[in-house]
């Protein structure tokens, strides 16, 4: 379920507060942070962004 496209607008990055990516795919949905030196992944679960520095990818 993608997200709605007002609410990627206003979501941002907690650790650097760089705007949000949705790179979402079927078997993973993830918002991946657009920040230089930052590239945090943080898991959509349900529909939910969880948007909390410990639940991130780190960047590979």
């Amino acid at each position: 379920m993608p997200l709605e496209a007002g609410l990627l607008e206003i979501l941002a990055c907690p650790a650097c507060h760089a705007p949000l990516d949705d790179r979402s795919v079927a078997d993973s949905p993830e918002l991946v942070c657009t920040g230089k030196g930052c590239g945090l992944a943080y898991p959509v679960r349900d529909g939910i962004p969880v948007l909390l520095v410990d639940e991130a990818r780190r960047p590979a």
